[in-house]
């Protein structure tokens, strides 16, 4: 996934695209790239390798590159390797066009070579620029006009895309074009604005609108015009983003991660919150009713990443709870696998920005198919959330860092409330049970509190194991599915190699890769499976394995054990 911004205003541009990306940055920092034009002068295109702040840094912070109109990008590379040359925005070479784009162009050797015969040459190995120049063919194939030529490219491209352009001819004008690849476009007075997420313009305006897919749009100053495929004009309505602004500023803390991790018990608190009334679940918000929860034949949980290993928690619990069957798919796999899906089976996607693309995917493939379905997803508006039969909105606010956290600890609150919901409308559990599942999700912000007040041991521990190469989380039951959280994080934020195992799999060949200094976290916090998980992290201990386990509070068995447990191994005590 790439970011993109953009800018049409009164004000200098590069600043505005600059601070915007730094807001998307997690969506890609293998470079990154503005287009700035003012008035009637050529485009300027400056390009860097690397983080934004090489780019921050050869503009000045966007001072030496005047003009008030602009778009920007952060690269994730997917074609070409991750360069100055291949970096965004991509321009024709006599300068008409210029554009930046999110998104995968499946097709984009086949109309390559096409463009080849016509006499283009391509400069990068990227896919983006493809498409530049099949927008540059249509527009002076036909001399129309820019809603022309990108009506045109969009029928014979494939694949996804969130496409942002400049023409020569058209100075103070940005078109857009999207398909399956999150975009939103905000405006504000005599100023406009384009970015793949909320956070890149909150700062500046709360009126929002999003574009569908398949549609496009000219963005002028404090103005935006829709066009559908046909080139015809269509309506949107202005939405009214409710974030507070000061939500995607770091607010003293170093990283935005860190201040998002300390979020957690308050937005558990405010999603869970939500649908209680009166000591209660109310999924009437969610749109749920009794009658169709009673009718459940199957539940299919479909998510990518952190969202699935949501869904993985939510199997158990539901399954547990509410005793319906589930099975948790990868987005990616669900409609490539023709799944059997019955009339009364209900779909869930989990999705924070609610634009996955293969989860977006999925949910259409569930509608299809003519089945229900559920979206638990965090961004109001978004293509999930408007497409979905039902909503659960997670009120995680939004979420810039690189990896997830308040927003997978939402996800994991809206899970259990769907679980206990269930079990009490389809008679699985009795009032007091329900009564006290409630009281015990209302204590988990103060727990969770408590853990981040802990932090000086978490980081003793952490700094004896920075020099750790490999990682393996292990666990049984929910502790695995949270083990598969905790291996993603690793590898995500440390870049160490780290893999998740049901601890009973472990002898299945797995563990001869366990050798002297490796680390192996163990989760125990089901005490049914508490003693079995500890005999497979002894096993992993006669094979030199340093350990730890993370258990509930107040559990000191593994000092008192009378399996032989090692004086190294560490407590982190939840």
């Amino acid at each position: 996934m790439c970011g993109i911004v953009g800018y049409v205003g009164e004000k200098q541009a590069a600043p505005i695209l600059l601070d915007g990306l730094s807001k998307l940055e997690y969506r890609g920092y293998d470079s990154a790239g503005i287009a700035v034009r003012d008035g009637e002068d050529e485009t300027e295109v400056i390009k860097a390798k690397g983080r934004l702040k090489v780019l921050s840094e050869k503009t000045n912070g966007g001072e030496t590159v005047p003009g008030t109109c602009g778009i920007g990008h952060t690269r994730w590379a997917t074609h070409g390797e991750p360069s100055e040359n291949n970096a965004h925005p991509h321009m024709t070479d006599d300068g008409n066009i210029v554009a930046v784009h999110n998104g995968i162009i499946e097709n984009y050797q086949e109309l390559k070579n096409k463009l080849t015969r016509k006499g283009y040459t391509f400069y990068s190995e990227t896919d983006t620029e493809v498409a530049v120049k099949l927008i540059d063919y249509y527009y002076k194939k036909y001399e129309g006009t820019p809603v022309d030529a990108i009506t045109h490219s969009m029928v014979r491209i494939r694949g996804s895309y969130a496409l942002a352009i400049m023409f020569k001819d058209y100075p103070g004008e940005i078109y857009v074009a999207r398909k399956d690849s999150p975009m939103i476009l905000g405006v504000a007075e005599d100023e406009s604005f384009i970015a793949s997420d909320v956070p890149a313009i909150l700062k500046y305006t709360r009126n929002v609108y999003y574009i569908g897919n398949l549609e496009m749009a000219r963005v002028k100053k404090g103005e935006v015009t829709f066009y559908n495929l046909d080139g015809d004009e269509i309506e949107k309505e202005l939405k009214t983003i409710e974030w507070d602004a000061g939500a995607a500023e770091k607010a003293g803390y170093e990283h935005f991660m860190m201040k998002e991790i300390h979020e957690q018990p308050k937005v558990v608190a405010d999603t869970l919150n939500s649908v209680l009334k009166d000591g209660e679940i109310d999924l009437s918000g969610v749109g749920l009713s009794a009658e169709e929860i009673k009718n459940i034949s199957e539940i299919q949980i479909v998510a990518c990443g952190s969202a699935y290993h949501v869904g993985m928690v939510g199997q158990y619990v539901i399954e547990d709870l509410a005793r319906i069957p589930v099975r948790v798919e990868l987005a990616s796999e669900f409609r490539y696998r023709n799944p059997i899906l019955d009339k009364n089976t209900l779909v869930i996607i989990v999705s924070q920005s609610g634009e996955t693309a293969d989860s977006l995917a999925a949910l259409r493939e569930a509608k299809l198919r003519g089945i229900k379905t559920l979206g638990i997803v965090n961004v109001v508006g978004s293509s999930i959330a408007r497409e979905a039969d039902n909503v659960f909105y997670t009120l995680a606010g939004p979420e810039i860092s690189v990896a997830t956290t308040k927003a997978y600890s939402t996800q994991l609150i809206a899970m259990y409330t769907l679980a206990v919901q269930f079990a009490k409308i389809r008679g699985q559990i009795s009032d007091e049970q329900y009564t006290g599942y409630i009281e015990e999700m209302q204590t988990l912000p103060d727990k969770i509190r408590r853990i981040l007040e802990d932090k000086e041991r978490i980081q003793w521990f952490a700094s004896k194991q920075m020099n750790a190469k490999d990682v393996f989380f292990v666990g049984r039951g929910i502790d695995y599915a949270i083990c598969m959280e905790g291996s993603l994080k690793m590898k995500e934020i440390s870049y160490i190699h780290s893999e998740a195992y049901a601890a009973g799999e472990l002898k299945h060949g797995t563990i001869s890769l366990i050798e002297d200094g490796t680390l192996v976290i163990g989760v125990l916090t089901q005490s049914a499976l508490f003693e079995k998980t500890v005999s497979n992290m002894v096993e992993c201990k006669s094979r030199g394995a340093y350990l730890m386990g993370l258990t509930t509070t107040g559990n000191y068995n593994i000092h008192f054990n009378p399996i032989p447990f090692p004086l190294t191994s560490s407590i982190l005590a939840l």
